[in-house]
């Protein structure tokens, strides 16, 4: 009989484990609290519209090529993939705005005009960016960061020389190039890392190569498309979903999991892979005496940052966008000092908009808008309708100023999200959006460890533990997590 693996939480972690483990041959259940599927990756319909409620960049497409590889199939059997041209645009201004372009020599001609030389410069910035990355999502990101001695051969011994870690983000592309905008250009990647430029590993300058060379990409219907194909494989491979069941409870015998509680039902287990939020999965539904980490330890974690989210169906087209905005047009270290340093709500705060309506036709009705609109906060602040409506209105008065289009009284559905609803609806700690910043002393091994340290037959997975926050990682997360099972069974034999 199929051994059985029950898995808390159906993000993107959790689904890629999810079917890695079913291909294997166990009997894999997965149980989600929301009313849908996908974490953070859900999607939601209103008034005609429909609005991705995470993520929405799509970076490292040979990541999920290589996912969907290993089931036989490719991403193009699920969804169409376009790519964006420009990629984005970046808002310096109110007279100043970069189109970034795909193309690599269209953007080498804008480096050049801003600052000249830079071509060359990014040139070589890029290369070794792309080494960054072939050795990063290559080797480093597939080690289940158990011990120091993983990183302890000769392949990763020789690279540690080439991947800067002992070097900051910031520090290293100023070295390159001295434009404040091209600087920010290329810090601005990291920002999904949950740090400070100056406070993050210059290996992650593999994220410039990933944005620059491998490029922006959209799944026509939206992020969700994703998930449905993931849901799609799990489903012909057996894996069972169970929709509005909040774990609350485990019952354990001789440091084993016999079985995973929600509010009405028990789900026998023979493994269990916890891909809801990490501490609170072992802070709130493990018995204490196997919670591994006490509340100082998780009060000490470098978090990343939560959001403002403002969800906008508009009754007319709006030029002047793309589908990707960054609106630098604020001081950026003063912002990241806000959220890192200093933890505070923001005076002028840098901000992304979201126009999946100027690629997708589908997501909105015709001749409107759907505009997604994101404000970094400090983790841990928690907003209230004041705080909402004072930023929806700085945010929606710089759009419009900007672009020179009012379309403020033309916004027919809204929908706030921030920290408060990070936490009801994913139990996310201090309220975070993107898990656990990716700095140095929160690498590899030193992060939350994903093999549970009390119980025998439990492992975690996604972003609060290895490799870290992203989709990407997490599609790696979930792998990882179900090869640590598969080998655990293994030794059982």
């Amino acid at each position: 009989m199929s051994k059985k693996v029950i898995i808390i939480g159906s993000g993107f972690s959790g689904l890629s484990s999810a079917c890695f483990l079913a291909k294997a041959g166990f009997d894999v259940t997965i149980l989600e609290k929301n009313s849908s599927i996908g974490g953070r990756a859900r999607q939601f319909q209103a008034q005609g519209f429909t609005f991705d409620m995470g993520p929405s960049w799509y970076w490292m497409p040979d990541v999920f090529e290589r996912f969907f590889g290993f089931f036989g199939k490719k991403s193009s059997d699920f969804y169409q993939l376009t790519r964006l041209d420009p990629s984005y645009k970046v808002v310096w201004d109110q007279t100043q705005h970069w189109d970034i372009p795909a193309s690599l020599e269209e953007l080498y001609l804008l480096f050049e005009s801003v600052e000249p030389g830079s071509s060359q410069k990014l040139k070589s910035f890029l290369a070794e960016a792309e080494y960054k990355y072939n050795v990063g999502i290559g080797k480093f990101v597939h080690l289940p960061g158990k011990s120091l001695l993983e990183y302890v051969d000769s392949t990763v011994i020789k690279a540690l020389f080439k991947l800067h870690l002992l070097t900051d983000m910031s520090t290293y592309i100023k070295k390159y190039f001295k434009d404040s905008r091209i600087v920010r250009l290329l810090e601005f990647p990291v920002l999904f890392l949950g740090e400070r430029p100056s406070h993050t590993p210059a290996l992650y300058s593999l994220m410039n190569y990933a944005d620059i060379v491998l490029g922006t990409w959209y799944p026509m219907g939206g992020m969700y498309e994703i998930v449905k194909a993931m849901e799609t494989i799990a489903l012909n491979l057996g894996v069972k979903f169970y929709t509005n069941q909040e774990v609350i409870n485990v019952s354990i015998s001789n440091n084993t999991v016999m079985s995973v509680e929600t509010i009405d039902k028990s789900f026998p287990s023979d493994y269990v892979v916890g891909s809801a939020d990490y501490n609170h999965i072992d802070s709130k539904i493990l018995p204490k005496e196997f919670q591994q980490y006490d509340s100082k330890y998780w009060e000490n974690r470098k978090m990343a940052p939560s959001s403002l989210l403002y969800y906008l169906g508009i009754n007319k087209k709006v030029s002047g966008l793309l589908h990707h905005n960054l609106f630098f047009d604020a001081d950026f270290n003063l912002h990241a000092d806000e959220i890192y340093k200093n933890p505070s709500w923001t005076q002028n705060p840098l901000f992304y908009v979201s126009v999946p309506s100027m690629t997708d036709f589908s997501v909105a009705p015709q001749g409107m808008e759907n505009m997604f609109i994101l404000i970094p906060t400090a983790p841990g602040l928690i907003e209230n309708k004041e705080i909402s409506e004072l930023y929806f209105n700085k945010t929606i008065t710089r759009i419009e100023n900007k672009i020179g289009i009012k379309f403020k009284d033309n916004i027919v559905y809204r929908r706030d999200f921030a920290a408060s609803n990070f936490i009801a609806d994913y139990h996310a700690h201090k309220g975070n959006a993107y898990g656990l910043a990716n700095t140095l002393l929160q690498t590899g091994p030193l992060k939350p460890t994903m093999i549970h340290k009390k119980l025998s037959n439990f492992v975690f997975t996604g972003q609060l533990t290895v490799p870290g926050p992203g989709v990407p990682p997490s599609f790696i997360s979930g792998e990882l997590s179900a090869k640590e099972i598969i080998n655990m069974e293994a030794k059982k034999k």
